[in-house]
């Protein structure tokens, strides 16, 4: 099943169904070919590169062209409407901020591409919703617990939104019935430790674990 409706657009229902993101910190032109194939054997198809990690770009370029069979790669970390459209230009096929940036979500939209900024308080994620956004990042999830999300949805049922932060695979199934419609994986899994040692095999095993816990809750 292709991961994109065409070359450039991103398939949204594909992403709902798959309900699982990865976020790569701090790869390496030595360890991107190795995450991604664990990423894809452990059975995740979309990952997100953060822009704040040494060399993004050109790793997103890279897994761009040599993986985009497999899986679909994003530009996290992205601040300001260059660090979108230079993310964009090097492959990525959704954009992820820690904040809304008006301007990043205009581009975005203009552009077609999946804009997800991150929120956490009603008005945050309201606003990030009419300013466009594909789906809204609740950031620290862990912190807000799923009945959060529960009550999020209450006032904003028609609101897509993404749980990142302290998500595992534990406590993957409370997400997703209070109504997340994505979760994300990061720091637990794809560790500055692991990345180092190349401990793929790891890495590999517990997203295996993080995505078989999701699948089984949605089948």
């Amino acid at each position: 099943m292709s991961l994109l409706e065409n070359d450039s657009v991103f398939d949204l229902v594909c992403f709902k169904k798959a309900s699982a993101l990865g976020i790569i910190r701090g790869a390496s032109s030595n360890s991107i070919q190795g995450l991604l194939t664990a990423c894809i054997l452990g059975g995740l198809k979309f990952v997100e590169l953060t822009l704040n990690s040494k060399g993004a770009l050109p790793l997103i370029e890279l897994a761009s062209n040599e993986f985009s069979d497999d899986i679909c790669i994003g530009a996290g970390t992205v601040v300001t409407l260059l660090d979108a459209t230079q993310a964009v230009d090097a492959g990525a096929k959704f954009i992820v901020s820690p904040t809304l940036n008006t301007d990043v979500a205009s581009f975005c939209n203009e552009k077609k591409i999946a804009y997800f900024p991150g929120a956490l308080s009603p008005t945050e994620i309201e606003l990030s919703w009419i300013s466009g956004a594909t789906m809204v990042k609740v950031f620290p999830a862990s912190q807000m617990g799923p009945d959060y999300f529960r009550a999020i949805l209450g006032p904003f049922n028609e609101i897509l939104l993404m749980a990142v932060g302290g998500i595992n695979s534990l406590n993957a199934v409370q997400y997703l019935q209070a109504g997340a419609s994505v979760l994300a994986i990061g720091g637990s899994v794809f560790t500055p430790a692991r990345i180092k040692n190349q401990e793929f095999g790891v890495i590999q095993k517990e997203v295996y674990e993080f995505v078989s816990v999701i699948n089984f809750h949605c089948s």
